[in-house]
């Protein structure tokens, strides 16, 4: 890892630590952390997958459409690189994705057709409870350096502490509530894409660059400007 990489994962650290403050967005601090991921660790793409309280995993955020598809594809069959990093609780990587055969077929024909032919997926894990993982994505075959893989655990670290948000795993109900924020969150983001992307006449990873830049750019939470899209009493 370069001096430079490594100033720019120190100056990442500050700026994530400085989101865990009262109030905070998750979402928010999500979408810096896999964008950030994706940069650090030479990522064509990254994505970050959460279970809600019944199990059930869904996509939190993404670098980009091709991300959010394959991982899309692994949570509908429950079969997949990520999906068996938050079951098992540990790192999986696949070096080559053409070499994954008969194991996972569907995640094999998905992350080809997106041009995606290595994948990282490290576990968000606080003490013996896994509540997701951070998936990266790269264009390349081949397997992380030692130094990326620490980087790429500081940082789901990082992703757990903030979701928690400094409570234990016995504190049910205020993890329930910040995993529930982040889903329902989501879930007003991707119809703010869809709006801006029919309004607009763009694909959805623009769209959803007009919708962050403009929350960004005024001061403002993602998950509040993709609410008033929405609602139609925002125009960007």
């Amino acid at each position: 890892m370069t001096g430079t990489r490594e100033a720019r994962l120190a100056a990442t650290f500050v700026t994530l630590a400085d989101t865990l403050v009262a109030g905070y967005d998750v979402v928010d601090l999500l979408d810096t952390l896999v964008n950030a991921s994706a940069d650090l660790l030479d990522a064509a793409a990254a994505g970050l997958i959460l279970a809600d309280e019944a199990g059930e995993l869904s996509v939190i955020a993404s670098t980009s459409e091709r991300s959010r598809l394959v991982e899309i594809m692994q949570l509908r069959y429950g079969l997949g690189p990520c999906v068996e990093c938050y079951k098992t609780g540990e790192v999986v990587t696949v070096r080559d994705v053409d070499e994954v055969g008969d194991k996972w077929p569907d995640f094999r024909e998905a992350a080809l057709e997106q041009g995606l032919h290595s994948v990282h997926a490290v576990p968000l894990r606080l003490r013996g409870t896994v509540i997701g993982a951070l998936n990266l994505f790269r264009n390349q075959t081949g397997v992380m350096s030692d130094e990326d893989m620490l980087a790429a655990r500081a940082l789901a670290d990082m992703a757990t502490i903030g979701i928690l948000h400094e409570r234990t795993v016995h504190e049910t109900d205020e993890a329930k509530r910040q995993l529930q924020h982040a889903l329902d969150s989501r879930v007003l983001i991707e119809q703010a894409k869809g709006v801006l992307a029919h309004t607009h006449n763009v694909d959805m990873d623009e769209a959803f660059h007009t919708l962050r830049d403009h929350a960004r750019g005024n001061g403002l939470l993602l998950r509040n400007v993709a609410e008033a899209v929405v609602n139609r009493s925002l125009v960007i």
